[in-house]
């Protein structure tokens, strides 16, 4: 067993108790997979591929959004031959641009688009969960960015229901961390984009919180990142009650 293969079977543990206790996939699931070219959608995919412990059977449909047009890295034909290499069916979906929309976009518009454009597809091709690859880390910077801007207590959601139920938004990865996911994409080897490639990266907010969480020692940032999730669940829940 490869290095690769031992780190996958401990993160398929965290993956099959979100699946658990979530309901995030069944049997007769097609699951599309956004699959953006970094670490957590790779992780995500591959860890799908190689199979959850559920009842039944599930397909999955890699979905690659190509942002080329508007500026950002052109990643397709590579991850098209790691699709291929992997054997998994997939689809290239264009970044719809409003013309009348401002290039380059804020982080907002441009995952509003990324989604538009990943719902579509997975719709087209009959899927009934699209899954994307947020890990515990974003969970805590979502929590402490709702906090520290809206005033509200707000996270991801594990699993989410859009257009009526025909298409659930789905995150396997939730209980895992992003440590976790670095040492498995190292352990594969994989060439990744840089962190810096989207021109707002480095200046969002979100790349300020998660600088600021990082800066945290280790164990206080596992302790914020359990509280942070807590916080959120709780609020959730009282908000529904």
């Amino acid at each position: 067993m490869t290095t690769s293969d031992a780190i996958a079977g401990y993160l398929l543990r965290g993956v099959n108790r979100a699946v658990r206790e979530f309901g995030l996939i069944a049997d007769g699931d097609r699951v599309a997979v956004g699959v953006s070219g970094g670490k957590d959608s790779r992780t995500l995919l591959e860890l799908l591929v190689r199979g959850i412990d559920i009842p039944g059977h599930y397909e999955v449909v890699a979905i690659h959004v190509d942002g080329s047009d508007v500026g950002l890295p052109a990643q397709s034909a590579e991850l098209e031959q790691w699709f291929r290499a992997l054997d998994v069916a997939y689809a290239v979906a264009p970044l719809d641009v409003a013309k009348d929309e401002k290039l380059p976009m804020d982080c907002f518009r441009c995952s509003r688009n990324r989604r538009r454009a990943l719902f579509r597809a997975a719709d087209r091709l009959g899927c009934t969960k699209v899954a994307l690859g947020h890990h515990a880390d974003d969970a805590a910077v979502t929590t402490l960015m709702s906090m520290m801007y809206k005033g509200q207590v707000e996270t991801l959601e594990p699993r989410r229901r859009y257009f009526e139920g025909r298409l659930h938004l789905i995150r396997p990865l939730i209980l895992l961390t992003e440590t976790e996911i670095r040492r498995f994409a190292r352990a594969c080897q994989w060439i990744l984009p840089a962190e810096a490639s989207c021109p707002q990266g480095l200046a969002s907010r979100r790349a300020r919180i998660e600088a600021f969480l990082r800066a945290m020692p280790q164990r206080e940032h596992e302790q914020i990142r359990a509280n942070l999730w807590r916080a959120a669940i709780v609020s959730g829940d009282s908000a529904a009650a």
